[in-house]
């Protein structure tokens, strides 16, 4: 397990609880808007400082009495084999886990369920069904993308779906077409775009929507879903 990065507290990454969030190196969907390149990218994932296991374990047994829950988040963490492993151990500190995936591992997700090694599972939804070959090619299968949100949408687990609204990417229509995809389920929470060190140098010259517009369209979807907002 490469651990490229540590928060030792967060108030919003894990909702309802103090936690930590740990990002793991490696992903399998390398989209051009991320922010998060130095956990994308081999070359960069090569350079990038990590942290021990023993000392992300040895954080965790320090702040025992003080947090509740860890966030595991990349990357792409289901891109680790290890996984279950990892959670298991977070878990039997006593910790509740949260889980951020693209969904592009249901087996693995799936398991992660039945064997109880997670509480929560966040679930980036990218694009409209039809447009995900028009980014990630062949090499993502959308039917794993829907067989993880059909397992999200049955299994007994907290869960949220969101997507990340990406100027020239993603408008009010498409955000629709998500919707009908997804829809309905509990939690959808739409995400503004950051123009921070992306991998495609080109959108971080890309001016993120004005927030109101990101309103507009929650006000218009807020009824497929029990809870839905802008972050």
């Amino acid at each position: 397990m490469q651990i490229g990065g540590l928060q030792k507290l967060t108030l919003i990454d894990y909702p309802g609880r103090l936690a930590a969030t740990v990002f793991l190196c490696g992903c399998n969907f390398h989209c051009p808007w991320c922010y998060s390149s130095e956990l994308v990218l081999p070359k960069k994932i090569k350079n990038q400082p990590k942290i021990s296991e023993k000392e992300f374990f040895d954080f965790l047994n320090e702040r025992k009495n003080l947090l509740e829950g860890v966030t595991i988040c990349g990357g792409e963490p289901t891109v680790n084999k290890d996984l279950p492993q990892f959670c298991k151990k977070i878990r039997r500190l006593g910790y509740f886990v949260k889980l951020d995936t693209n969904g592009s591992n249901p087996e693995m997700l799936e398991e992660l369920i039945n064997n109880k090694l997670i509480d929560y599972v966040a679930m980036d939804v990218k694009l409209p069904k039809e447009r995900y070959p028009e980014i990630y090619g062949k090499r993502v299968k959308i039917k794993n993308i829907e067989k993880s949100i059909n397992i999200l949408k049955i299994k007994k687990i907290d869960s949220e779906f969101r997507t990340t609204v990406v100027p020239t990417i993603l408008d009010k229509e498409d955000i629709s077409k998500i919707v009908r995809w997804i829809g309905p389920t509990k939690r959808y929470y739409l995400q503004n775009f950051r123009p921070e060190k992306t991998i495609d140098p080109k959108f971080e010259k890309i001016k993120p929507y004005p927030q109101e517009y990101l309103i507009s369209i929650q006000k218009a979807i807020a009824p497929f879903f029990e809870i839905c907002q802008v972050r």
